[in-house]
This record gives structure tokens, sequence and C-alpha cells, in this order.
């Protein structure tokens, strides 16, 4: 029995306004190609991030994308008494995620965990010695009436997203930069 592949998710613009916009830039010393194949193969991202404890595609589309569960750990580093320690909070969300190649660019929207809703783009500008790649996270919050913008803008975006976007960025860059000899 062969199953249909089906079509790539539509998931359109990224909003024009949100009440938590978090972004996370980098400029990559390797070619825009290298660096958005490396962040479209998100299943291979828990081989390159150590804080990525599993990406698994529920759903693949034809564009490589689909519906992805990811699941990442948050570290914090504990100062106490005893020296410094740290503690991991797992975290998980499910997206659905559709590639353009021709962007190129990669969509994320969180369609299961508490970003449900969320928006994300990660996005590859060619400069003269390497790409400049942005991911941006629009989200409005979790559903907590009174409090859940005020929980997206000062503790999940800040603490959280930015905690993990920053950490798999400058992972996927130095694999990209690497495999560029630098």
């Amino acid at each position: 029995m062969t199953r249909e592949i089906l079509p790539p998710f539509q998931l359109g613009p990224m909003p024009g306004e949100s009440e938590m916009e978090e972004v996370d830039s980098q400029y990559v010393h390797a070619p825009a190609r290298l660096i958005f194949e490396l962040a479209s193969n998100v299943e291979k991202w828990p081989v390159y991030l150590p804080h990525y404890r599993y990406v698994r595609f529920t759903e693949k589309r034809r564009d490589g994308g689909g519906i992805v569960a990811m699941s990442a750990n948050r570290p914090f580093v504990i100062k106490g008494f005893r020296g410094v320690g740290a503690l991991n909070w797992p975290t998980w969300w499910r997206s659905e995620m559709a590639i353009d190649d021709a962007g190129p660019s990669i969509r994320f929207r969180h369609i299961g965990g508490i970003t449900k809703g969320m928006e994300v783009e990660w996005t590859f500008i060619p400069a003269p010695t390497g790409t400049h790649v942005r991911i941006v996270h629009m989200w409005d919050g979790p559903n907590v009436p009174e409090i859940g913008p005020f929980i997206a803008a000062h503790v999940i975006g800040p603490v959280f997203i930015h905690g993990i976007a920053s950490r798999t960025l400058a992972g996927l860059a130095t694999v990209a930069e690497n495999k560029q000899g630098f």
C-alpha cells in the first residue's frame, strides 16, 4: 500500500504584530544553502544540538516539512552554597512546518504545547562572506485570561524561546562554519 505524500502547508506570511515578538539573529560564515539545509533538516538537530531531546515527524509533506514533534531542554545555571549546578527544564511542542526552498525560509506554526498558536520564521540572507540568519517568534500568549500576554512577553519569550532559539542558531552556525573550515 502506497501512502500519498501530502502537499506543503500554506502557512502564509508572519503576523503583522503580536503580544510577543522574539528575534534571534546571527551572521554565519557559510553559504546560505548550507545553513538552510542544516536548519531545514530538523530530524538531525538532536545530533548537532545537545539541548534537543528529540525531533520526530508524525506526518511528512512534499516540501520536506510536515507535522513535527520537538522537545528541547532549557538549561538554567543554579548557584548555591555547594557550587554551581545545572537544571534542564524540558519543553515540548508540535508544529506544522513548511519549507520554501526558493526563499529560502522555513515556517512553523505551533499546534500543540504551551506555545500553541506561535508563528515562527527562519530566513537566510546571503552576504559577501556568509549568511545572515534570522529567527522570528510571534505569539499572543497562552490562553490564560488577563495574564497570558504578560507571561508570553516577559517570561516565555525572553527566558524560554530566546534561551532555546539562540542555542539552536549558534549550534547550527558552528556546524556550518566547521564544514566551511572556520
